[in-house]
């Protein structure tokens, strides 16, 4: 099975990840310290985009409608 993420997009969720677990991860505009696992993901995700890693694009509302769709 293919690759999801690149090398460089797994090293800024790890880094997230242990910042969370340090409790000194932030997250945007509020600065409140992060608690969950799945924000903390996402802000490496995040991260990582912005540096122009290979990180798949974000699943829109649309996107998400159309896939529980054609599940069906």
């Amino acid at each position: 099975m293919a690759r999801k993420y690149s090398k460089k997009a797994s090293a800024k969720v790890g880094r997230a990840m242990k910042k969370r677990k340090a409790g000194t991860l932030k997250s945007g505009r509020s600065g409140r310290t992060v608690k969950s696992r799945k924000q903390a993901i996402a802000i490496g995700l995040s991260e990582a985009r912005a540096a122009g890693a290979k990180v798949p694009k974000k699943a829109s509302k649309k996107r998400k409608t159309a896939k529980k769709r054609k599940a069906r």
